[in-house]
């Protein structure tokens, strides 16, 4: 990252800088001289603009990617620009409508999250990724029910009428009044606690000697209680849609760059400690290419903004991923509206 001041470069200089660097995001291709000499701000000839080329790439900003070809920004000059140059555009009317809109249909929370992750993928062309948050819901009551030799169901219920349910392996020969002793107990202590309160009550008492089951019913309390813990652990925390828009007719030129960048959106944890660096952030921010480790072979970037409850707490992360030439002045403050929008349904 350069610590070189926009206002280091003369106006000449910057103007140039700025007309490659937008040739670049609209196109993905070098800007060559020639290109730049038609532009009516310059009035300049190739030759005066080629110095002026040649002075900005040796300050590291620019790059030719071929001996005779255009220039294009290097991740520092890209990283100058964003910072001292672009000039956001505001979502339009039409993209605001469409995420409200999306983010209005009736289902569960998990529902609006994967809703986000894809109409961020259809509005900036790349990935849409959702970082979900660790919810940790209120518990009513967990019933363990018989269903043959070898197998109960253990139905949770939350306070907010939530219902799910998991298979636990039981001993085939357990009676069916130690599966009704364990889930009277469980449910005894869940009331209005979230399932690690629960787990911490009920495990102190077992250990201290203080419960009234048996053995059975013990075992049976921590086979249902292993498996919801277990359970919340390994629950995905990122959705990404989206990754065949990286497919573009701009990457047939570059798909070593593309297939690591699809191998790294595999590494779902990986994507999703590198969203963690922006739930600090109070705005949105924007890693380009080898300033994140997790991209920095496939020289992508990530826009990203945190997004909070009703009581301001941060939740969860929402962004893109991408080409280093992505629309960052127009993704930016759309991504930062999504965010917004999602957090009003967060409770």
């Amino acid at each position: 990252m350069t610590s070189l001041p926009i206002t280091e470069l003369n106006a000449r200089a910057r103007e140039i800088f700025r007309l490659v660097v937008e040739g670049y995001l609209t196109s993905g291709q070098a800007v060559g001289s020639k290109t730049l000499a038609g532009s009516a701000p310059l009035n300049l000839s190739p030759a005066s603009i080629r110095s002026v080329l040649h002075e900005l790439e040796g300050l590291g900003l620019l790059a030719a990617p071929h001996t005779s070809a255009g220039r294009l920004p290097t991740e520092q000059g890209l990283r100058l620009f964003v910072d001292g140059m672009m000039q956001v555009a505001e979502p339009t009317l039409e993209e605001r409508a469409a995420i409200e809109s999306r983010l209005a249909q009736p289902g569960p929370i998990e529902a609006a999250l994967t809703a986000t992750s894809t109409l961020l993928s259809e509005l900036s062309a790349a990935a849409g990724v959702v970082m979900v948050p660790r919810r940790e819901p209120r518990l009513a009551q967990l019933q363990l029910v018989p269903l043959g030799p070898g197998q109960a169901l253990a139905v949770l219920v939350g306070i907010d009428g939530i219902i799910e349910n998991r298979v636990v392996a039981v001993p085939s020969d357990l009676p069916l009044s130690a599966l009704e002793q364990a889930s009277n107990y469980i449910s005894s202590h869940l009331g209005g606690r979230t399932l690690a309160q629960a787990v911490q009550a009920i495990r102190a008492e077992i250990s201290g000697g203080r419960s009234a089951l048996d053995s059975a019913s013990r075992d049976l309390v921590e086979r249902g209680l292993a498996v919801w813990s277990e359970d919340a652990a390994n629950r995905p925390v990122l959705i990404v849609r989206g990754a065949s828009n990286l497919l573009d007719e701009s990457a047939l030129g570059d798909l070593e760059r593309v297939r690591q960048l699809l191998d790294d959106l595999e590494n779902k944890q990986s994507v999703a400690d590198l969203l963690s660096a922006a739930r600090e952030a109070e705005a949105t921010r924007i890693f380009i290419g080898s300033e994140n480790r997790l991209f920095a072979l496939s020289g992508s970037s990530v826009i990203a903004s945190p997004y909070r409850d009703r009581e301001g707490r941060v939740v969860g992360v929402v962004g893109v991923i991408g080409p280093t030439r992505l629309n960052y002045a127009r993704l930016v403050p759309m991504i930062d509206f999504t965010a917004q929008s999602l957090g009003k349904l967060i409770g």
